[in-house]
């Protein structure tokens, strides 16, 4: 296998991974489980994962007093991520949901114009217009039947902190700091969002209570074993494999897969319905992102063919 196929191949099975969230999710969620309880467990048991794999691979846990304060800022806006997306969940379909979140690079091109002046391109503006254009249709999806404003407002703020979070990581010292650690930290400072939205304090008798809740069948364990395994560790570590084959942009550009792979799910699994008004706005957003990550090679390619000609 040549080193292009490899890098494809890592590639599409980190983003299929990613796109996993909701099979293992939503029986969660109808056994009564709270996003929270989800989190807590996907967040500690990849931790823990992480935590043995890297020192097995002979790579440090080390970190120096100044980047703590920016691990624990860049974990919680991580966390804050991962929460808005799971409670979308509970007011729209996980699909719809997942291609929504994919909107974070036109998210961080906005960002970067707004915070740090970089110049957006004709492109740049066309491919935030198509994206928005694509959500406008896929609010109006089921004829009679819009989707919840609340679900909307959780998924985009949910792009929003993964785009804050990669502009942080790209703008700080964090950048020098290896994928595998940085992620380790993000999840372990990102946890403390769980530890403090699980505990409650009973002021009548001064107790501290932890509402951690467990599945009630045996089997949903091995679900909450793979929304940290899959979704996390699997995604992460053959993400970095594919950058390492192929580089970033043909990566990111693989990352369609995610959604697309929320979406069958959705369909296949959860009987979640998808209207052509639906399958025209999620195609619009999916090439909107895509032109918009891939902008740079295919400019770059047009004017190799002008050269030749």
């Amino acid at each position: 296998m040549n080193t292009r196929v490899k890098g494809v191949t890592l590639g599409s099975i980190a983003a299929a991974s990613y796109g996993l969230n909701p099979l293992f999710a939503l029986p969660l969620y109808a056994d009564g489980m709270t996003a929270d309880s989800m989190l807590f467990y996907r967040y500690v048991l990849a931790i823990v994962m992480l935590g043995g794999m890297m020192p097995a691979q002979g790579r440090s846990l080390r970190i120096t007093r100044q980047q703590v304060v920016p691990l624990a800022v860049m974990g919680l806006l991580f966390s804050a991520s991962s929460l808005l997306l799971f409670l979308s969940y509970q007011h729209m379909d996980a699909g719809i949901a997942s291609t929504i979140l994919f909107m974070y690079p036109v998210l961080v091109a906005l960002i970067m114009w707004l915070a740090f002046g970089e110049r957006a391109t004709r492109q740049t503006w066309l491919c935030i217009v198509m994206a928005f254009a694509g959500i406008a249709l896929l609010y109006r999806g089921k004829p009679g039947a819009p989707l919840s404003a609340i679900g909307i407002a959780l998924v985009l703020s949910s792009s929003l902190a993964y785009a804050l979070y990669i502009v942080g990581v790209s703008r700080s010292a964090l950048q020098h700091i290896p994928s595998q650690k940085l992620t380790f930290y993000a999840l372990l400072f990102g946890s403390s969002l769980y530890f403090v939205r699980l505990t409650s304090i009973d002021t009548a008798t001064a107790t501290v209570h932890f509402n951690l809740q467990t599945p009630t069948e045996t089997w949903l364990w091995l679900n909450l074993v793979a929304l940290a395994l899959f979704p996390t560790i699997v995604s992460l570590v053959t993400m970095n494999l594919s950058i390492h084959y192929i580089g970033s942009t043909p990566a990111a550009i693989l990352g369609a897969l995610e959604p697309i792979t929320a979406l069958a799910i959705g369909i296949g699994v959860f009987h979640e319905t998808l209207t052509p008004r639906l399958a025209m706005g999620i195609a619009i957003v999916l090439a909107a992102v895509t032109l918009l990550v891939a902008g740079k090679k295919v400019k770059r390619l047009l004017g190799s063919l002008r050269a030749l000609g």
